[in-house]
Order: structure tokens, then sequence, then C-alpha cells
């Protein structure tokens, strides 16, 4: 594959459209809204077979420039693996439902939530990941990173269940460990100390353990640590040590409250 003149001189990879609309129409297939119940078994058949069938033609369209081989045993491979993707987005629905008090029903768990539907999108890519599938585990990220502001790493390993509440804002490095009965809020990062290419083959991202919680826009750093289970890690904090189990990290920032006859002159806050 080169360059010329900003084009790429090869048509060997699969339009992004293209994984798009499969990622999209396997979510709803995952998920379908029946509205009839006689006729809902052989449309899904059919279904199934159309999306095997998109799945074929992205697959053989890495050919040339990747040497993919297989692609109908890997085809095969990620559609046996759909129940186990369901029943574990099942799990993380299920587990969202029950902690958040704001779901009302799995129904609107699994068709509002942004951390749901990233977390959908990154249970999808990681299996295409571990097939060895180039490129598409990453379109399909990034797809939903755009539409959620969620950024899960296709090749990141977490548990079941695992819960994003709000979730704008968080990032989650290639190489995080996070165990089970995980929740992170908005504007959390599980990342690297330092981006350096050299360190492409090493663990880099923290390892998060089961029944953590991670509280908003907190940052947390480096391959070496290891947040200890049924740990919480506060707002705002900034961690790049590992903390023992069943530890609280906080930091309390000094508020000041005053009335504001005791100012002469007022605040004025320019933007």
């Amino acid at each position: 594959m080169s360059l010329t003149h900003g084009y790429i001189l090869s048509s060997s990879v699969p339009r992004k459209k293209q994984v798009i609309d499969f990622a999209q129409e396997l979510i709803d297939f995952l998920f379908p809204v029946v509205e009839n119940e006689k006729t809902y078994e052989l449309r899904h058949n059919k279904k199934q077979a159309a999306l095997s069938n998109q799945l074929l033609e992205i697959l053989f369209a890495f050919s040339e420039s990747y040497e993919l081989e297989g692609e109908e045993a890997i085809s095969n491979q990620f559609f046996d693996s759909l129940p186990k993707i369901k029943e574990d987005l099942l799990e993380d629905a299920n587990a969202l439902l029950q902690f958040d008090p704001a779901a009302n029903s799995i129904e609107e768990v699994v068709l509002t939530y942004p951390g749901f539907m990233a977390v959908t999108a990154y249970r999808i890519a990681h299996v295409l990941c571990r097939l060895q599938v180039p490129l598409m585990p990453r379109m399909i990220s990034e797809w939903a990173h755009s539409i959620t502001g969620i950024d899960i790493h296709p090749g990141a390993s977490i548990g079941v269940p695992f819960m994003i509440d709000h979730g704008t804002g968080v990032v989650i490095g290639e190489t995080s460990i996070i165990g089970k009965n995980v929740k992170i809020y908005q504007g959390v990062t599980i990342g690297a100390l330092a981006v350096k290419k050299e360190e492409a083959e090493v663990k880099r991202h923290p390892t998060i353990e089961d029944n953590v919680i991670v509280y908003a826009n907190s940052t947390i750093l480096g391959g070496k640590t290891i947040i200890g289970r049924e740990s919480i890690i506060g707002g705002n904090c900034f961690v790049t040590e590992s903390v023992p189990a069943q530890s609280m990290v906080y930091h309390q920032p000094i508020i000041t409250v005053k009335n504001k006859k005791d100012f002469t002159e007022p605040l004025n806050w320019v933007i």
C-alpha cells in the first residue's frame, strides 16, 4: 500500500461506512425491537445469514493488503461467539439497572444509555480483535467513540459485568485489565504514564480488580498500577501507584464560602 497525493492506492480495505453499517445492524440484531413474535425466528435467521455475508465481504476486502486467510473460519468463530456476547451484555445492562437509581427498565438501559452502547461496541470489537481481524475493531470502537464520547480500545480486557454511568470523556487504553463488577463515571482515564512507540508491546495501562468504583474525572495511569479489589477511587484523583484492596482514595479540595457583602469588588470571570 502506498500514498500518492494523499490517496491510498489500494482497494483492499473495506469502506468505513460498510463496517459501521455492519456494527449498527449487528447491535440491532442482538437487541431487536420485536413487533411480531410469530415471524421473529424466521426474520432472525435471515438476518443472521445477511450479517454473515456482510462480514465475509469485509474480511475478503482485507485479503490482498493483510494476507488474511481463513475468512469463513473467522466469520464462523465470530458468529459462534454472539450468544456469549449477548449474555455478557445482558449482565452489563442488568448491573446498570440494579445500580443506577435513574434506570427504570432494561429497555431504557439498552436503548438510551451511552455507556451501554460503548460497552456493546467494545465487546463486539474485542472478539474481532482476538480473531486478529485488522482495522475493523478500531473502526467499530472509534465509531462508538464518535457517538458516545467514550473511548475504549478493543484490545482492553474487561470483565462482566462492567458499568459506565454517564460516560462522556471516559478513556480506557489498549492494555488495561478490568475485573468484574467495576463501575466508572464520566471523565475517567485509565491510561499510560507516557506515550512511547517503543512500549507498544508492553503493558502500559493499569489493572483494575473486581468490585472497584472510580468516580468522575479521576485518572489512573501506568502498566504496573493495580487498583485492589473493592476499592473506591473518589472524584478528581490522580493515581500512578498501586492501591491495596478495600482502599478509599480521595482528595479534599479547599472550598471557601463567604457572603458577597464581604467583598468590596465582585469576582468577574472572563471566558
